[in-house]
């Protein structure tokens, strides 16, 4: 089934099944199909990639992903109009759509999802899913949950009403607050921000009292964390971590603290939302028959099985709007080399790089008062304006803003604006007489070529695998 019309979700559904039922071969087959269709469509119907091919010399008939070049966000966005394969499409159009907050969870163009991410590298990045990408995402979701779920925790899940609680960012069109915008309103569904002080979202999950929750990985430790002194007192069948990494024994304390949850994670991203999840024996298995990933060295050159990688180039086989192909996504990986225990068919890795920061602050009481990094972040990921930032902890009470505007924006209202985001976000958590400064130096770039958006005081953090936004590390 290579889904060259417009998808039903119900086949792709059975289809999914039947190949992690049929295994490794099957999950092959489909991915050679769908690399042939999604190549032959690019090529008609993408103006960058059918330069870029004919630059390179790419044959007629693609079976090997060797034979194509290496793609990237900054030169995909630079060619943004020419990208995508619907000529409607304009950059221009969707960044207006982006910088809206009032358009969160709406359909772009009345037919295509919109998210947005600014990730490590320094490129704002813009991704739009049509039907199928969309059909393949559910249908990839279900599978995963499947995967996850036993018939008794479908049934404690039902027995609690199945109510699932999301933790999610304010104000972007970040992943999961356009996957919340469009839940909100469901009695079942509850958005909360990750935002908010953390005993007014202790205070909120104890009254509705979820049956799945899935907060960002550093956020579901500090509700851990809650649990354990008494305060948050909920006991969730599933808990979903997402965005980031944590050390390994984290993992198993969120799930006690948690009336013995299961703790389960995925690593994806903007440019392939479904592109993995998390087995029982610890690793990610990717969606080998809708994803491909080929660790590489920092020449580009294959890794083998078993030892880490410097990046990955992503295939995203389900998304004709706007192709993905050999795509560098930053992420470094260590494939298994044999097979995964738990029988997934499909390749099992795990995520290597820095594990979540906590920024801690002295509180008004004396107490310490800890934040997570990303809500900082998403902040001030949704500034118009705003290509790149990092937030540095230089003493106890005091934040070093480092900012590079966008070109055309002017620096000082960019300032401004920033400034009042974080010194409010601050307030919320009584943490009013924490200082934010303005930088003169603009955000740095690490030894990898990928910026730490929150750099605490303490220094490095403990290595656990992590990835970027929107992915996480497996907990074991």
């Amino acid at each position: 089934m290579t889904l060259a019309a417009k998808p039903s979700a119900v086949r792709v559904l059975a289809d999914a099944w039947t190949a992690k039922r049929r295994g490794e071969r099957a999950m092959s087959e489909r991915q050679r199909a769908r690399l042939a269709a999604l190549v032959a469509h690019t090529r008609t119907r993408s103006p960058y990639y059918r330069r870029l091919y004919q630059e390179q010399g790419v044959p007629a008939e693609v079976g090997d992903l060797a034979a194509l070049p290496i793609t990237g966000k900054s030169a995909l966005m630079d060619a943004f109009d020419d990208w995508v394969t619907d000529p409607a499409v304009l950059l221009d159009e969707a960044r207006a759509f982006a910088d809206d907050p009032e358009m969160i969870g709406r359909p772009f163009a009345d037919r295509y999802t919109l998210t947005t991410t600014s990730g490590t590298t320094g490129t704002h990045g813009i991704f739009l899913q049509d039907a199928r990408a969309a059909a393949v995402t559910g249908a990839m979701m279900a599978r995963m949950l499947t995967g996850w779920l036993t018939v008794r925790d479908a049934a404690r899940i039902a027995a609690r009403g199945g109510r699932m609680a999301l933790v999610v960012p304010e104000g972007g069109h970040f992943a999961s607050t356009v996957a919340a915008a469009r839940l909100r309103g469901r009695s079942r569904v509850a958005a909360l921000s990750v935002h908010q002080p953390l005993e007014e979202l202790v205070e909120a999950l104890n009254a509705f009292r979820p049956a799945v929750l899935a907060p960002y990985a550093s956020v579901g430790a500090l509700l851990a964390t809650a649990a354990e002194a008494g305060r948050l007192r909920i006991d969730p069948a599933l808990v979903i971590l997402t965005a980031e990494g944590l050390p390994v024994p984290e993992y198993e304390r969120i799930s006690r603290a948690l009336g013995g949850a299961k703790v389960r994670t995925s690593w994806a991203a903007n440019e392939c939302p479904f592109l993995s999840y998390g087995c029982t024996a610890g690793w990610l298995h990717v969606n080998a028959d809708w994803a491909v990933v080929e660790p590489v060295d920092e020449h580009y050159r294959p890794v083998p099985p078993g030892e880490p990688s410097h990046t990955v180039l992503l295939t995203n086989l389900a998304n004709h709007l706007q192709p993905i192909l050999r795509y560098d996504l930053g992420d470094a990986v260590v494939v298994r080399p044999d097979p995964c225990p738990c029988g997934n068919p499909g390749p099992a890795l795990r995520v290597q790089g820095r594990a979540a920061d906590l920024l801690t602050f002295p509180g008004p009481n004396g107490a310490p008062v800890t934040l997570a990094p990303l809500p900082l972040a998403t902040l001030l990921e949704a500034v118009p304006g705003l290509e790149l930032f990092q937030i540095v902890q230089t003493n106890p009470t005091t934040l070093r803003l480092r900012l590079l505007p966008a070109p055309g924006t002017d620096h000082e209202a960019l300032w401004r604006t920033t400034q009042t985001r974080l010194s409010e976000l601050l307030a919320r958590h009584r943490l009013g007489h924490v200082r934010v400064e303005r930088a003169a130096e603009p955000p740095q770039y690490g030894t990898g070529g990928k910026i730490r958006a929150v750099i605490p005081i303490a220094g490095p953090a403990t290595k656990a695998g992590m990835v970027g936004p929107e992915g996480t590390c497996p907990p074991v």
